[in-house]
């Protein structure tokens, strides 16, 4: 997400191409959607495959221009919206009518949300004057992470904080036993900051002890860069994706992807740095697949805040690209980025997804911005294709705007959108039914779990 905190630069600079790979123009390659596009009222355009069941638009105290919706997670029948203004829970036992819980007012950027047992977990990239929701905002002394009890869906409490270098943008659970380590991945430093002193090459791992999770604290600052980072924007992480049942861990850090043997969740060990400056500008997440066998990284290229899905930027850039893990290395294989040429005001670029649950298959959903939602299939890895997609028009008036994550839970993709609030699609195709079939007790998609 491109924010007057995080990656002004890069913001600023748009899409441009590397020195070493002058742009060429895109081929925009047709979907491989099973039915023609077919658009509905309000300008939504959608493959045949998918069908829009539900719309919850966001509600008070989240409807002013700077409460947008952020990342989501899901519990049993509970689905939890983080928006810069605070959170949101809602019941999704009927997924075509998810109804409010209860809305907790916190502002800050950009609380991207986790759930694990009763514990609601924010991350917060943004100085502001204390831990406490309703602390001062134009001090700018603390940032971090925030924590509250959400035992009564209808009530949550707030437990405690744990202040961090550099805030968290996003932050990764790694449960063990009795705790629960969270990896907290940020940008920085930031020139004569409180919060954000230089240098900024580190992780840092915060541990919640379960059953006093108010005594919360930093338990390691793991430098996980052999090499300095190539990014001139930032350091630090993005998204680490972690995948506990393998001891593995994917971190996608500004100017390079790293592969994590997270054995011993406190001392992670690097296994491989890739850096792709012809390709990559901001390495901002990974997704493996079922198997372990596979990484997708995101490249959000100009920080979410540009057209980037258009004739004029290359295929490769602000896509996806698959890498095979191959006796223990990962391998580039192909890339892939939506077919759908979209307009010069629409920002569009690779951004929050999750697998789709179909044994023997790669196939993932992800949010694009303006370009909405995508169904992909990277089941063949140098040949990735598009086989489902749901969008609406440009939004008029807005510089950022769109499906901010699009994750599957439990037989629906849920649709976090900036401005729009919370879509539910259903996705209709022999392909992917198999999924159906797969029922999660929990989902936080940065902390990946076999099916």
């Amino acid at each position: 997400m491109c924010t007057a905190l995080m990656l002004a630069s890069a913001c600023a600079a748009g899409p441009q191409a590397s020195e070493e790979s002058p742009a060429q123009p895109t081929t925009l390659q047709e979907t491989s959607a099973p039915a023609t596009a077919s658009a509905a009222a309000g300008g939504v355009m959608k493959s045949d495959n998918v069908e829009h069941v539900a719309h919850a638009p966001r509600t008070a105290p989240f409807t002013g221009p700077d409460n947008i919706n952020t990342d989501l997670a899901f519990q049993g029948d509970y689905a939890f919206v983080g928006n810069f203004g605070g959170f949101s829970i809602y019941d999704i036992s009927d997924p075509t009518k998810p109804q409010i819980v209860s809305q907790v007012s916190c502002p800050a950027q950009q609380n991207d949300v986790t759930i694990y047992d009763n514990l609601l977990i924010l991350s917060i990239d943004e100085p502001t004057g204390g831990p406490e929701c309703d602390a001062a905002r134009n001090e700018r002394s603390w940032e971090g992470l925030r924590i509250f009890d959400v035992s009564d869906k209808k009530s949550p409490k707030y437990v405690g904080a744990v202040q961090t270098e550099c805030g968290s943008h996003t932050h990764t659970m790694v449960p063990n036993q009795d705790s629960l380590y969270v990896y907290v991945s940020s940008p920085g430093p930031e020139p004569d900051s409180e919060t954000c002193p230089a240098p900024h090459e580190l992780i840092q791992i915060v541990e919640v002890p379960l059953s006093s999770p108010q005594s919360a604290k930093i338990v390691a600052k793991p430098n996980i860069f052999p090499e300095r980072q190539h990014s001139e924007f930032a350091s630090g992480c993005h998204d680490i994706t972690a995948y506990p049942e393998k001891n593995l861990a994917a971190a996608a850090c500004f100017g390079d992807g790293v592969l994590l043997d997270i054995s011993d969740p406190v001392n992670p060990k690097v296994l491989q740095q890739l850096t792709d400056r012809e390709n990559f500008q901001i390495w901002h997440s990974a997704t493996f697949n079922n198997d372990g066998t596979k990484v997708v990284f995101g490249d959000e290229l100009g920080g979410g805040g540009q057209a980037t899905c258009d004739r004029n930027t290359p295929s490769t850039k602000g896509a996806n690209a698959v890498y095979d893990l191959v006796n223990g290395k990962l391998e580039k294989r192909g890339y892939f980025k939506i077919p759908r040429e979209q307009q010069p005001n629409e920002n569009c670029v690779a951004h929050n997804g999750s697998l789709i649950p179909v044994p023997g298959k790669d196939i993932m959903v992800q949010a694009w911005y303006q370009g909405g939602v995508s169904i992909w299939d990277f089941t063949d890895s140098a040949n990735p294709k598009e086989i489902g997609y749901f969008e609406r028009g440009p939004v008029q008036g807005e510089i950022i705007a769109g499906s901010w994550s699009a994750y599957y839970y439990n037989g629906y993709i849920y649709s976090s959108d900036i401005t729009e609030g919370l879509d539910v699609l259903e996705l209709n195709d022999p392909l992917t039914d198999p999924a159906k079939k797969v029922t999660m007790d929990d989902f936080n998609v940065q902390t990946q779990k076999s099916y």
